[in-house]
């Protein structure tokens, strides 16, 4: 019953870290849109150069935010990959 009770919570351990992770990819690309248009927001302030700036740094920021959006759901796969990893070899050996 113990071993049962152990898998049991590692295997709900693992879907809990899967669902944050997955949470915090809207965040990650939300977030670099945000740095990219307040930085190029400070420096159009700064240099005097009108909206280029700006529009140079929301679309780094788009690109950044994509970025962190992929490897993030690379990491995601890879750790689901990991966890059902025994559930095929179990299949297999039956």
């Amino acid at each position: 019953m113990k071993k049962f009770l152990d898998r049991w919570n590692l295997q709900q351990g693992g879907y809990l870290d899967s669902m944050g992770t997955a949470s915090v990819i809207g965040l990650h690309m939300v977030s670099g849109i945000i740095v990219g248009c307040v930085a190029g927001y400070f420096l159009d302030e700064w240099l005097g150069t009108g909206p280029w700036l700006k529009l140079v740094f929301f679309v780094l920021g788009v690109i950044a935010g994509f970025r962190n959006v992929y490897i993030d759901t690379k990491r995601l796969f890879r750790e689901q990959e990991k966890r059902d990893a025994p559930k095929h070899e179990d299949k297999t050996e039956n």
